[in-house]
């Protein structure tokens, strides 16, 4: 008796049943998409610093930004197997909960920084010119 035969005599009805459990399936295919689509995420910008595609380096940190965003949604798809149904949503909040912590922390350290920068540059400039 193999393992199919044992399965459907478990269920009765000699069908095969789709479980939903939340968890994409998994496939060769998908792995290959994920990869050739991680190469062309990581060459692209790779190429455009290296060859000094835009003039403007903040031009540059912006765009080379953008792709690293758009890999870390491919990466959480096709290798993390991530998506609104996975642990029934959980995953999901998880992750906006994350992000959401992560934004207030780099806003708020940006924040601080540009005005202790701001703050504090006039007082030791004065404090500079004083020096013999």
């Amino acid at each position: 008796m193999s393992a199919h035969t044992d399965i459907d005599a478990i269920h009765g009805d000699g069908h095969e049943h789709e479980h939903d459990d939340g968890i994409g399936h998994v496939s060769l295919k998908g792995y290959a998409i994920g990869f050739v689509l991680a190469v062309i995420l990581t060459a692209i910008p790779f190429w455009l610093v290296m060859s000094g595609g835009f003039k403007n380096s903040s031009t540059t940190a912006l765009v080379v930004l953008g792709f690293a965003a758009v890999q870390i949604v491919v990466h959480m798809i096709y290798f993390l197997h991530m998506n609104t149904k996975s642990e029934g949503g959980w995953n999901m909040l998880a992750l906006i909960f994350t992000a959401v912590l992560v934004l207030i922390t780099l806003s708020g350290s940006i924040w601080v920084m540009y005005h202790l920068n701001h703050n504090m540059m006039p007082a030791m400039m004065h404090d500079m010119q004083n020096l013999p």
